[in-house]
């Protein structure tokens, strides 16, 4: 998301877009003049509505992107004219988005562009929306609705009639001939042809048997025989295959047909969108102490009550789709319509979801659209014979780095898969919602390779642009969205690209939120570079809320990619080897074991409270977990040693703390459901901000005690502390008093962005403590705490201990924090 320069004052924040290029306050590459409020309102009537990316009126008539009021000069340097918005791509005439009339004083306007963006920046869009609404329109008028268009799962693949008849229909344009072999006919390769039909499809119809059973029994082997044009035979898994299974005697899979007499029946109906969305990110093989591959019953009954017990109102499943490489961690898809039949069959999944939405947990599957396995004998790959098919031909068709298969967009039949592979699981297993993984790849021709965004305008608008894909997308959230209001869609995206999460209709592409990326990054360079007293608040907070906003971002401090082999955890990185020797509640706190449970609990609320609009963590981060994940290789000896996770380690029996993690982890959760969830001083090692009504307060600082430490605050009120990570039960010391009641004092005091509050609080702090207050206080701390207030009230602390009102408290001499809600 480009740190030091790059998003860093947000997509149309105050200070307006990318300050420190200068796309703020008119300077040099300014989109325009006057960006001084931020990019705002200005393409309301530079590129907006009506008016603007030509969205009903056309891309560059007279009120189009070339009106008297555009762009501007401003956005040869801004957008990238030659290489953005304009000529190449065909923003209408010539003119394209930047004569010099241009969009100029429009985008440059003192209101700012953010609301243009929402009316239709178009990314490659202005042009993209246009050819969004063109490629929609003719897919409805050729399919009747974007509805039966997206529902294809139920005419391609194998379909039983109401009179158990059964219908086989596959798309292979590059196929001679087609037949279908399996355990019904002993494996005869020619016995039952397809018979094709126009544009590349064919047909195979069976009758039911006599007793009237279908012809072809639930579970039974089958294979596709394709007849290249060269004459070779070839055996191939249809695409469409609802369920697949490892042979025995290879690596390959079997398409196995699925069609049980009693289908499983959803019990429960899917709870409403979450008002704050917490994830619980996890995958289902590993989710079990035992060095095995976990199921989905496991699942089901012991993990899923685990999530409900933390407070997070979502599971994001990883690895469902079929792979059949299981160390790909599920991102080297072979079967888009198959549930991994590693952890147990269809109907074990639906049982899963069913039960999360029971508990009243939303459930997220892992998508991949981006790319897909190269297998060729249980994969897309070569389907029918030829390089292309499902995907681009040639050097564009493969990525370089993943050595998987990029698919063509453009092309009808894949939209038809892949949309319609989103409608399968959403109305067959009643998923909620997706996270698409890998957008940065699909978003750009170079894939994202060897770039490093720094937000310059001309990286997310040029011929770089992937138009196809961006258009795929639109429509997939397009789809979601129209048919599953609540339908939650995040994207996987390192790039910060314009408008990602801005409606459709608005010229984005319609995701909900973005991954908030540059936080997990800035969390382990914190932790592997610097010491405690070099850490920079504002860097951390700059890290922490640079994001584009009116977009929807996902903080978390680490996902399953830090926890992979080579990498650390955060538990890891502050203890190391001492989490296997003095992690036991029955001895005495080590200082490192002190200093990483205090910090691990710091970085995870803050994170959680200001880096972003929801908030992710992955499975067994929540208790610092000790190992990271190393998938079964020939490299470990097939080992599954540390591909699973210790929940064991939480029996109260252990006596460890990493049952004091978990606890703050569920009260920070639960806290956040009740409440809802801003300065920083650099030197002082101080974060405080607030949301939602509650203060959060961060001192960070290795060895510095503040009394008397005065920070501004909102109104008057009277607050408790609701969350103190120096409280027993959390791994802390337990020295404060949390039935003490708060109240404010009125003295001014400058605060967020040097604005006066009409109130103010002094704190003190003890050693990396948090409190959380509900209304502004008076505050002590000793070195590094945390302390969240909903209003100001006297709170002192030494180093040894607090001060609040009348009473003396002891306070952690390391890392706590509380959190004060107001009454």
């Amino acid at each position: 998301m480009g740190q030091g320069q790059g998003l860093g004052q947000g997509l149309g924040q105050d200070q307006g877009l990318w300050q420190d290029q200068g796309l703020g306050q008119g300077q040099e590459q300014g989109l325009g003049q006057g960006l001084e409020q931020g990019l705002e309102q200005g393409l309301e009537q530079g590129l907006g509505l009506e008016q603007g990316l030509g969205l009903e009126q056309g891309l560059g008539q007279e009120q189009g992107l070339g009106q008297e009021q555009g762009l501007g000069q401003g956005l040869e340097q801004g957008l990238g004219l030659e290489q953005g918005l304009g000529l190449e791509q065909g923003l209408g005439q010539e003119q394209g988005l930047g004569q010099e009339q241009g969009l100029g004083q429009g985008l440059g306007q003192d209101q700012g562009l953010e609301q243009g963006l929402e009316q239709g920046l178009g990314l490659e869009q202005g042009l993209g929306y246009q050819l969004f609404t063109e490629r929609l329109s003719k897919l409805e008028e050729a399919e009747g609705s974007f509805d039966d268009f997206t529902r294809s799962y139920m005419s391609y693949g194998v379909q039983r009639q109401a009179n158990n008849s059964l219908m086989f229909k596959e798309w292979a344009p590059g196929a001679q001939a087609l037949f279908l072999t399996g355990d019904f006919n002993d494996w005869n390769s020619t016995s039952h042809p397809y018979t094709k039909k126009e544009y590349g499809k064919w047909e195979l119809y069976l009758p039911p048997k006599r007793n009237k059973a279908p012809a072809i029994e639930h579970e039974t082997k089958l294979k596709l025989v394709v007849l290249t044009s060269e004459g070779e035979e070839l055996f191939r898994i249809s695409p469409w295959a609802k369920y697949c299974h490892k042979h025995v005697d290879s690596n390959t899979y079997d398409w196995i047909h699925w069609d049980p007499i009693r289908p499983f029946l959803h019990q429960h109906t899917r709870p409403k969108r979450p008002r704050s969305l917490r994830i619980y990110e996890a995958h289902v093989g590993i989710a079990s102490p035992a060095e095995e591959i976990a199921t989905y019953t496991n699942f089901t009954l012991n993990v899923l009550p685990k999530i409900k017990d933390l407070g997070y109102n979502c599971v994001q499943l990883m690895a469902i789709m079929e792979h059949a490489y299981y160390g790909s961690f599920g991102y080297q898809v072979t079967n888009f319509f198959a549930a991994s039949s590693r952890f147990g069959t269809p109907e074990d999944l639906k049982r899963l979801v069913d039960t999360a939405h029971s508990l009243g947990i939303t459930v997220l599957l892992d998508v991949v659209h981006s790319h897909a396995s190269s297998n060729t004998a249980d994969g897309l790959n070569k389907f029918d014979g030829t390089d292309s098919c499902f995907f681009h031909s040639g050097p564009r068709g493969h990525h370089p780095q993943w050595g998987s298969r990029l698919f063509n967009y453009q092309s009808w039949e894949v939209l038809r898969f892949l949309l319609s592979n989103l409608r399968w699981w959403m109305e067959e297993y009643r998923f909620d919602g997706f996270r698409f993984d890998g957008v940065s790849s699909m978003l750009y021709h170079h894939h994202g390779i060897a770039m490093s965004f720094s937000g310059g305008y001309s990286e997310y608008f040029g011929m770089q642009v992937d138009e196809d894909s961006i258009i795929h997308l639109m429509l997939s959230n397009h789809i979601l969205h129209t048919l599953y209001p609540d339908c939650i869609t995040i994207a996987e995206d390192v790039s910060g690209m314009p408008g990602l999460c801005k409606p459709v209709k608005n010229g984005g592409l319609g995701f909900d939120y973005r991954l908030n990326m540059a936080v997990p990054d800035k969390w382990i360079q914190i932790l592997k570079e610097l010491k405690d007293e070099e850490w920079d608040m504002g860097n951390i907070v700059y890290t922490l809320t640079n994001r584009r906003k009116g977009e929807g971002s996902i903080g978390y401090s680490e996902s399953h990619d830090q926890a992979l082999v080579g990498d650390k955890s955060l538990a890891f990185w502050l203890m190391d080897k001492e989490m296997y020797t003095n992690m036991s509640s029955l001895i005495p706190m080590t200082p490192v074991i002190d200093r990483g449970i205090q910090l691990h609990k710091m970085i995870r609320l803050l994170t959680h409270a200001l880096g972003g609009e929801g908030y992710l963590n992955f499975m067994g981060n929540e208790f610092g977990h000790p190992d990271w994940l190393d998938f079964p290789r020939k490299g470990n000896g097939e080992s599954y040693q540390y591909a699973r996770r210790q929940y064991n380690l939480l029996d109260p029996d252990n006596n460890l703390r990493y049952t004091q993690l978990y606890a703050f982890d569920r009260d920070m959760n639960l806290t956040e459901d009740k409440y809802g969830w801003l300065a920083s001083q650099k030197k002082d090692k101080v974060i405080v901000f607030e949301r939602a009504n509650v203060m959060f307060v961060f001192n960070f600082h290795p060895s510095n005690s503040y009394s008397d430490y005065r920070i501004a605050a909102g109104p008057n009120g009277k607050y408790r502390i609701k969350l103190d990570s120096d409280a027993e039960q959390y791994g802390g010391h337990g020295r404060l008093d949390t039935d003490t009641e708060f109240f404010t004092e009125q003295e001014p005091f400058k605060g967020v962005n040097d604005q006066w509050q009409p109130h103010s609080l002094k704190v003190g702090y003890s050693t990396a403590g948090w409190v959380g207050y509900s209304t502004p206080v008076w505050v002590g701390y000793s070195t590094a705490g945390w302390v969240g207030y909903s209003t100001p009230v006297w709170v002192g602390y030494s180093t040894a201990g607090w001060v609040l009102g009348p009473s003396r408290f002891l306070c952690s001499p390391c890392m706590t924090l509380l959190c004060f809600i107001h009454f």
